[in-house]
């Protein structure tokens, strides 16, 4: 009688830690969780109604930077064909979404600080229907946002993108995921006009469906190895670019100081 009550005792433990240890028995998944767990990708459809002109553009009222309701950043400038090529790498930063629809960019591109011309590259972090939403584009405006096709942006990719004129009026835009292991680069013609007066590095409010959109919390993204005109981009005592809402009377991205190719940009407020 004994032995059988030790035995029942065994086998009685063994069940309770089955049952503590099985998956069956773990909460499954909210539908917000799942979202969140599951970045979208950026499709066409999107990328359609988004663009990346400057605006808003002016002299800040207490410092020398310029200030603009959708670019953050460093722009080198200079005269009509001063810079033919502009790159930069960053770490792609990952969002956190909530109810908000909100969109940045990061990105390189030549003209459009001076001008209406602008040609560029480079990815998003955006919050669309609760979901975090990564991609990757080029444009050249006065066109809107094309998506790469059959690739994919994750929060923490390494990136690299690049701009060049290829000095017969078209210009190539090269974007490299080294973490996920793709490189894409389109051929196209300059926008109407273009000057090669200017190369940003940028981090960005896009514009949607004609406004600019509320900024996405991306937290900090920093800018590596940044270059205009082949010389590290901290060398061409380039303009600051905070960005600011409409009103000017809040900060949305602030860059810090750049130190030869290197910055930080960072969120402040949507």
């Amino acid at each position: 009688m004994p032995r059988r009550s030790a035995r029942l005792l065994v086998v009685a433990v063994g069940v309770g830690a089955a049952a503590l240890s099985t998956p069956a028995f773990a909460a499954a998944p909210t539908a917000a969780h799942a979202a969140q767990a599951t970045p979208a990708q950026l499709t066409q459809a999107v990328a359609g109604h988004e663009s990346h002109a400057l605006h808003g553009a002016r002299r800040s009222t207490t410092n020398t930077a310029v200030e603009s309701t959708n670019w953050s950043g460093y722009a080198a400038t200079g005269s009509t064909g001063a810079f033919t090529s502009v790159s930069a790498s960053w770490v792609q930063p990952s969002v956190s979404c909530g109810s908000a629809t909100t969109y940045s960019s990061f990105w390189v591109g030549l003209d459009g600080y001076s001008n209406s011309a602008l040609e560029q590259t480079g990815t998003e972090a955006d919050c669309i229907g609760g979901r975090a939403t990564y991609g990757a584009w080029w444009e050249v405006l006065p066109a809107s946002e094309s998506a790469y096709s059959g690739v994919t942006v994750a929060g923490g990719d390494s990136l690299t993108a690049t701009v060049t004129d290829n000095g017969n009026g078209t210009f190539t835009m090269t974007l490299t995921d080294s973490t996920e292991g793709w490189s894409k680069s389109t051929t196209h013609a300059g926008s109407s006009g273009y000057q090669d007066s200017s190369a940003e590095v940028i981090a960005e409010a896009p514009e949607v469906n004609g406004g600019i959109a509320k900024l996405a919390n991306f937290g900090t993204v920093d800018f590596t190895g940044s270059t205009a005109g082949g010389q590290a981009l901290g060398n061409t005592s380039p303009n600051e670019i905070t960005m600011i809402n409409s009103a000017g009377t809040k900060v949305r991205a602030q860059p810090g100081t750049i130190s030869g190719g290197s910055f930080a940009d960072v969120w402040k407020s949507s």
